[in-house]
């Protein structure tokens, strides 16, 4: 768990801490100007553009992308690429998504091919991740006019740290997200970004996760999806699925991994971690909602229900305004229930709101002590939805729900809805 940060430099120099690199991985940067073709303006616009560079090719590696049904050029290639026999690196831009380009996948090949020449490996040994505005294409000829910087700033890395790769591949973030774990003699360091277009079935999030312990190719490939689907998919800002989601993890086997469960769960606690850091960095996020659903008839129904609850606009404004109103909390979940032919039993359902019961027997809980109790509480769990460049506390609204008709449960992470979000995304191209 994060310790309290109080300074934009404190969380830099914390995320230096958790950032060294698994043996076998480099990193490189390089920044370019360009003028979109589908504005009317001289104004050049900045873009970063990241690699992650293995010294050697590997033949260990996963991905698990978006289901979203335009999925940009970005995921079509990697997904093709993920039939490849070894895996060397992959190119990272931010600013614009490559989505539903018409030369989409013609001018990504075009950058790993200007790539693949320097590096000294073939292009289908490498992948590409495009992040920002849908509907533009990429400036291809300003991006290989970058690719020698940003090799060569690969080839000639020493820090190897990847502290500098979280902060460059954020768009509308506003810190950077990267989280750690020393396992088996081994490191996994992994790096995210995400902060809006965020909703379970993966969320518009890029997320790198780098190894340099040893696991046959499809073990890590079985364990990906189940990682994912338990953290990046439990999670929403906003109800809106990307077109250009992905996971990528890669193993450089330099280090004998003696046991494959604890791998695991390490791998599990690093993608839970991240994903809380996503909802908390959520575009005009004031308040980060734990929502834990018991005694569903299935996990995926206690999934869905909390999704319900946290993706309801009534209530995630009700929770920005720091404002106890619990029965938006019975109204969310009695409507899902209701649409989904969900056989919901009012008298065994229990809600609490911190720890305290607000629904029980079929009937609300409360009296004027508890409502001003429950104020305070959202006021001490809230953020400033101007977010500074670090993350305020690790706090959350933490909600309850038992249904009392199953034995399953599952918990999601969400966000409140407030100005700061209706100005961020109306100002989003302009």
């Amino acid at each position: 768990m994060m310790k309290q940060i109080t300074s934009d430099t404190e969380y830099r120099d914390e995320l230096k801490a958790r950032g060294v690199l698994p043996e076998g991985f480099r990193t490189g940067f390089s920044k370019l100007f360009f003028i979109p073709e589908e504005l009317d303006t001289n104004t050049e616009m900045p873009m970063n553009m990241s690699l992650i560079l293995l010294d050697k090719p590997t033949d260990c590696f996963a991905g698990v992308f978006t289901r979203n049904k335009f999925p940009g050029a970005p995921v079509l290639l990697c997904r093709s690429r993920l039939e490849s026999e070894s895996f060397r690196g992959i190119i990272i831009n931010n600013k614009i998504a490559n989505v539903c380009i018409s030369s989409g996948l013609e001018d990504a090949e075009a950058v790993l091919s200007s790539a693949a020449s320097l590096i000294g490996c073939d292009e289908s040994e490498l992948m590409v991740a495009s992040t920002g505005v849908i509907g533009w294409r990429l400036p291809v000829t300003e991006m290989a006019g970058a690719i020698a910087s940003l090799v060569d700033g690969a080839v000639s890395d020493e820090e190897c740290n990847a502290a500098g790769l979280a902060e460059r591949i954020m768009t509308t973030d506003s810190f950077p997200k990267l989280r750690s774990r020393k396992v088996c003699g081994g490191t996994i360091t992994a790096v995210a970004k995400g902060a809006g277009m965020i909703e379970p079935n993966m969320a518009t999030m890029l997320c790198f996760i780098m190894t340099d312990l040893d696991l046959p190719r499809e073990t890590l490939r079985g364990m990906l999806p189940s990682a994912v689907s338990s953290s990046f998919n439990r999670i929403t800002v906003d109800s809106d699925q990307s077109t250009s989601d992905m996971v990528i993890a890669v193993s450089s086997k330099l280090k004998e991994c003696s046991d494959h469960k604890a791998f695991e769960v390490a791998l599990q606690e690093i993608c839970l971690e991240l994903a809380e850091d996503v909802v908390r960095n959520g575009e005009g996020t004031g308040h980060v909602m734990k929502v834990r659903v018991s005694g569903a008839e299935s996990e995926e129904q206690a999934a869905e229900i909390g999704k319900a609850l946290a993706n309801s606009p009534l209530v995630k404004t009700a929770i920005a305004g720091n404002d106890p109103n619990v029965g938006r909390f019975v109204s969310s979940v009695g409507d899902y229930c209701g649409n989904n032919r969900i056989d919901l039993k009012p008298g065994r359902t229990e809600i609490r709101l911190a720890g305290e019961i607000v629904f029980a027997g079929g009937s609300f809980v409360l009296d004027s002590d508890k409502e001003k109790r429950l104020s305070a509480y959202l006021e001490d769990c809230g953020m400033d939805p101007v977010h500074k460049g670090y993350p305020e506390h690790e706090k959350s609204v933490e909600i309850d729900i038992n249904m009392g008709i199953g034995k399953f449960h599952a918990t999601i992470l969400g966000s409140d809805l407030t100005h700061e979000y209706v100005r961020e995304n109306a100002d989003y191209r302009t």
